[in-house]
């Protein structure tokens, strides 16, 4: 290392002391920044402090509600802390809970004092899937109450206790056309320890008997004084968790929300997916609705707008658990003197004419093909008063539904004489239909050739779209027999043959593993539906051959609906695959009938006879026909 070198090194060293010894800070800069260090610190650990302080809160809260879920005595909180958080409704804050029973001949009621409200119904006549009773509310989860403001704190009447009357007893039972009348009052106002009974919400209920309907009446006496006069409306808030009843769930007819909107129709919300709707207009009821039963609230007048949620839970925690019913409506509610809210509760079976004898559009929650009138007219005036009729008579309903069909069949069998007669003409004149196709073979002369056949049809007395029509005035039975049989509660856990219930799937045999599109089982009621339809179209297709050409892929297609109808039916209620199967049984009847009542060679005599008469004027509407046909030609040729 040179001279240089070394004093470059000790000037750069020098340099790097110098300025470590420049830059170094002061004493009272190290004072001021260990201050600052300490200040940061300090605050730190506050803030881990209060955060743990949080968490410990946290944690005695959730022992507390976790003691009083389990019914341990705890200490009652001060008078005066009751007062600061609920005002005039400190004195109903505190107290034990009881349940009162109350039953009639179709219900079973419990009612408890802890909000007034009803937790759960039993329905007496009705059992589930594996014989339980049927529960419509879970008593655990249940929640109803009013909330409104009094002296800016808010007040919700499910936290607190009611008093019930002098002669509310652990147990009531009403029974016939008698009634039962039951109130619960919620008192506000009074010293400690005492209630003022001049101011109180009543909640009035009166049972009848022999009624799935009872009505419920809120009574606000002297509330002027607790809840500002200008309030013109109060919140009412019910939740529900359903619970499930059946086997299977019928995607066609699922739980959900219904609505009746004042003096107008009825709606619904998704029955498959998570829903929430804000309604801003007046609403007639409200239903909680089950695939074959329904919990409504009905309104005497009607209830201002509703805020409405239904959706299933991630972690129920329950194996009975159906899906969330969530209900926010404002009752409207003058408090300038004592005010009284008339409503109604309806806990029961959805039966077509228990439903409508109230004359409120219940009956509009079972799915009967309301979305298309024609549907809804066969099974309200045709279907449903039948099928009521028979079964009034007591026999299995799998003979009642065998009843039904017959007669169903009876009333279409001229459609289906008519139908077949129109294609034995087709049949007889198919031989002349390919003698035209030969002498018109090039595709410029199509329109010649539709012409030529048109009037041989006409010389014939022949119409092609005769066996049409008849088939589509059958189209509105079928599918109103559709929305019909999966929908009736009659059919609900009726047994025939080997099916357990004609409401649900007949299992005939359990699969070990699933299969996509068709299930873990098998439907032999599915099965012979489906063998019948397929021998059903075969025969369609023998006719349809000789009388004309089919379409290409048509005939594959009519031999897939009845495979897709096998995986869709699988699942889906019994009831409905065994009437397809009679109807398909009974027309291959009709069809043997048919086949030897018409003798195909006095028909072509006939035909020829008709050839013979003068043709007939044509009208003014066929004339207009024929001229757009030709003008179609004509372009064509351009």
């Amino acid at each position: 290392m040179n001279k240089n070198s070394i004093i470059g090194f000790i000037l750069i060293a020098a340099i790097m002391v110098g300025y470590t010894y420049w830059m170094s800070p002061s004493e009272e800069e190290l004072a001021k920044r260990q201050f600052v260090a300490d200040s940061i610190a300090q605050v730190q650990n506050q803030r881990i402090l209060e955060m743990e302080m949080m968490a410990k809160a946290a944690e005695e809260e959730e022992k507390a509600e976790v003691l009083e879920k389990e019914s341990v005595v705890i200490e009652s909180p001060e008078y005066s802390d009751l007062q600061s958080k609920y005002d005039k409704f400190a004195n109903a804050a505190a107290g034990e809970e009881q349940n009162f029973i109350i039953e009639n001949d179709l219900l079973k009621l419990e009612l408890s004092n802890k909000g007034g409200y009803i937790k759960t119904v039993e329905l007496k006549d009705y059992k589930t899937y594996d014989s339980l009773p049927v529960i419509l509310l879970d008593p655990n989860t249940t929640r109803f109450g009013l909330s409104f403001f009094s002296n800016n704190r808010i007040i919700n009447t499910e936290q607190f206790y009611f008093q019930p009357s002098d002669n509310v007893t652990s147990h009531m039972v009403v029974s016939g056309d008698n009634s039962l009348q039951i109130s619960m009052r919620l008192y506000a106002g009074g010293e400690e320890g005492a209630l003022k009974t001049d101011s109180y919400i009543e909640y009035l209920y009166t049972i009848q008997g022999n009624n799935y309907m009872f009505d419920f009446t809120i009574n606000m006496v002297g509330m002027d004084r607790i809840i500002s006069a200008n309030s013109s409306f109060m919140d009412l808030n019910w939740y529900a968790d359903l619970r499930r009843q059946e086997k299977t769930v019928d995607q066609f007819n699922g739980s959900t929300i219904y609505y009746k909107f004042y003096k107008d129709e009825v709606d619904y919300m998704s029955e498959s997916d998570n829903d929430e709707e804000q309604i801003t207009t007046k609403l007639k009821w409200i239903s909680y609705k089950q695939r074959f039963f329904t919990s409504s609230l009905v309104a005497k007048e009607a209830f201002d707008n509703g805020n409405l949620k239904v959706y299933e839970k991630e972690n129920p925690g329950s194996d009975r658990y159906l899906k969330t019913m969530e209900t926010d409506i404002e009752l409207p509610v003058n408090l300038r003197g004592d005010a009284s809210i008339p409503l109604s509760f309806y806990f029961g079976p959805n039966k077509f004419y228990t439903l409508k004898s109230y004359g409120l559009d219940l009956e509009r929650q079972i799915p009967i093909g309301w979305g298309l009138f024609i549907l809804a007219w066969i099974n309200e005036f045709i279907v449903i008063p039948t099928f009521d009729w028979l079964g009034g008579y007591g026999w299995n309903y799998g003979i009642v539904i065998l009843v039904l069909t017959i007669m169903l069949k009876l009333l279409l069998f001229p459609i289906a004489y008519k139908t077949y007669y129109s294609s034995a003409k087709m049949r007889v004149l198919k031989p002349e239909v390919d003698e035209l196709s030969k002498k018109f073979p090039k595709k410029e002369d199509a329109m010649k050739k539709q012409q030529a056949v048109m009037a041989l049809y006409k010389r014939a007395g022949a119409n092609p779209a005769a066996g049409c029509v008849p088939m589509l005035l059958q189209m509105p039975i079928l599918f109103a027999m559709f929305r019909f049989f999966p929908a009736s509660i009659e059919l609900r856990q009726q047994p025939f043959l080997w099916a357990h219930d004609l409401s649900s799937y007949d299992s005939i045999a359990s699969l070990p593993f699933t299969i996509p599109f068709y299930g873990d089982h098998v439907s032999l009621f599915t099965l012979l539906m489906t063998v019948s339809t397929i021998m059903y179209t075969y025969m369609n297709n023998q006719m349809m051959a000789s009388q004309t050409n089919q379409m290409p892929g048509m005939k594959t297609m009519m031999y897939l609906m009845p495979i897709m109808f096998l995986g869709i039916f699988n699942s889906y209620a019994s009831g409905l695959s065994y009437y397809y199967f009679l109807a398909n049984v009974i027309t291959f009847g009709q069809m043997f009938v048919f086949r030897y009542a018409i003798n195909e060679n006095k028909l072509r005599l006939k035909i020829e006879e008709n050839k013979k008469k003068p043709p007939k004027k044509k009208s003014a509407f066929q004339k207009r026909l024929e001229e757009a046909a030709k003008q179609r030609g004509q372009n064509q040729r351009r």
